[in-house]
């Protein structure tokens, strides 16, 4: 399938400067290694022992702030440019999205590993996605054609689209600036406050409102489109397992959708990324409703946390394939050489208590091993004696598990969950643990209310390893310290 010339690409890009932290950090170091290309961190004060720091092949400071280091983009390519970096890799959340990034980079010299800025900020504008969407002919869901001006526009609206009813911030993502209405009154209390997220999270008060797909599945599709005008796909994800509109579990591709759906649905995200003249990495956005039918939702303009479980269901290094894309080189594959095998899974490691409102639960580890074995793959950001910062997102390592069929790849998913350890924090593990014993999600038969609609699944009980194990633990790790 397609050739790999790891040479041809690092002809161009002999060093990148990653513009992130934690695991999506880690995971680009890995990428650059295997290319022969330098690595160089970035990291708060806070960050100063993290694993990303540890693994890039040089580390600078960005200051004492936590949050504001990583959002200073001026500060972040200036590093660029004064280490000799050729590109910059954004990775996923902080500025990823931020349409500035790009266009500082295109100004100092710099290759942004992404879309260009314009496209970014295209389709970061949920109205002008909207418009560029129906434009093509890919289905939206029903709602406003433009920011709404005000409260009684909204309700005008939703009296002639039907409750329930969507507010969304139109520069939104992540799950934030949401909020679902199911009558006037509702629409009417839950206006000033999605206005008030919009602004604070986003820096822009602009909302509109979408017709409410009641429990849909959410299916996601990955691009990759180069200079040269090629687009594929990579096949779909099935993202329906979601607390709050925020991802917990994905898989790929979906156990709900057979081939006909499947096609359809790939044939319409490359028809949405040629509609706005994408290149790079990217990933259209789909709900599923209970008819089958397929509405475009948004697209995200940068590499996906789940990305891992497409890379292992088609044998494609998606990061790899960004910095390859960037270097102005044409896609290594065709569609028809991109073949998919077996099933594969991601759980979202989340420092969070499940049995007490998924309340963060940051602080030392005491002790951490990683889940191995034929078909499992963790991409993690801490080590035993780690300090899980509070300033962050709350995951701190991802378990991707991949199997020939879907039975196999529960099975196998039970036995990693139980192989991974994570002391001295609380984690979403055993939350996931009895999300696999349902019997709806064995069968494959699983929405975007699935976690809404089961809350005694983070009724469990924590199995605790046996004293003779905790001892073997123990002077494990007391002779790897040297005690």
């Amino acid at each position: 399938m397609g050739y790999n010339d790891n040479n041809r690409e690092s002809s161009l890009i002999k060093k990148i400067l990653i513009a992130n932290r934690g695991e999506i950090a880690v995971r680009i170091v890995r990428a650059c290694a295997e290319m022969g290309i330098t690595s160089v961190a970035i990291y708060a004060e806070p960050d100063r022992y993290a694993l990303h720091v540890k693994k890039a092949d040089e580390a600078y400071n960005i200051g004492p702030d936590s949050i504001a280091g990583y959002l200073n983009m001026h500060r972040l390519v200036n590093i660029a440019v004064a280490t000799g970096c050729d590109a910059l890799h954004p990775g996923y959340g902080f500025l990823s999205e931020n349409p500035l990034l790009p266009e500082i980079c295109a100004r100092r010299g710099i290759i942004f590993i992404g879309p260009d800025s314009k496209v970014v900020h295209h389709m970061g504008n949920k109205i002008e996605a909207r418009r560029s969407m129906i434009e093509a002919g890919v289905p939206v869901v029903p709602g406003s054609d433009s920011n709404l001006a005000n409260l009684e526009a909204g309700v005008q609206l939703a009296q002639e689209i039907g409750y329930p009813v969507m507010l969304k911030a139109t520069s939104g993502g992540g799950g934030r600036g949401i909020r679902r209405c199911n009558s006037e009154a509702e629409l009417r209390r839950n206006f000033d406050r999605v206005l008030s997220e919009a602004t604070k999270a986003f820096g822009s008060a602009d909302i509109f409102m979408e017709k409410c797909v009641v429990d849909p599945r959410h299916i996601e599709v990955q691009i990759l489109a180069d200079s040269h005008g090629n687009v594929i796909h990579l096949f779909e994800r099935d993202c329906s397992i979601q607390r709050r509109h925020q991802k917990l579990m994905e898989i790929a591709p979906s156990p709900q959708l057979n081939d006909d759906q499947r096609n359809h649905i790939g044939e319409l995200a490359i028809l949405a990324a040629r509609a706005v003249g994408y290149e790079n990495a990217g990933t259209v956005e789909f709900l599923l409703d209970e008819h089958d039918d397929f509405y475009f939702m948004e697209m995200n303009t940068r590499l996906q946390v789940e990305h891992t479980i497409t890379e292992v269901i088609t044998g494609i290094d998606i990061v790899q394939e960004q910095i390859n894309i960037a270097a102005g080189h044409p896609l290594r594959y065709k569609q028809e050489e991109v073949q998919r095998r077996g099933f594969a899974i991601e759980f979202r490691i989340n420092a969070e208590d499940p049995k007490n409102d998924f309340l963060p639960s940051f602080g030392r580890v005491t002790r951490y091993f990683a889940a191995g074995g034929p078909g499992v793959r963790t991409d993690s950001a801490i080590y035993t004696g780690y300090v899980i910062p509070p300033y962050y997102d709350s995951m701190c390592a991802k378990l991707t598990v991949w199997a020939l069929d879907w039975d196999q790849m529960i099975r196998r998913s039970e036995r990693a969950l139980n192989d991974i350890m994570v002391y001295g924090v609380k984690t979403t593990i055993p939350y996931y643990l009895e999300i696999l014993k349902s019997e709806s999600f064995r069968a494959g038969q699983f929405n975007t209310g699935f976690v809404e609609a089961n809350p005694e699944l983070t009724h469990y009980s924590v199995k605790r390893p046996s004293r003779q194990l905790a001892t073997v633990i123990a002077a494990t790790l007391a002779a790897h310290m040297g005690l």
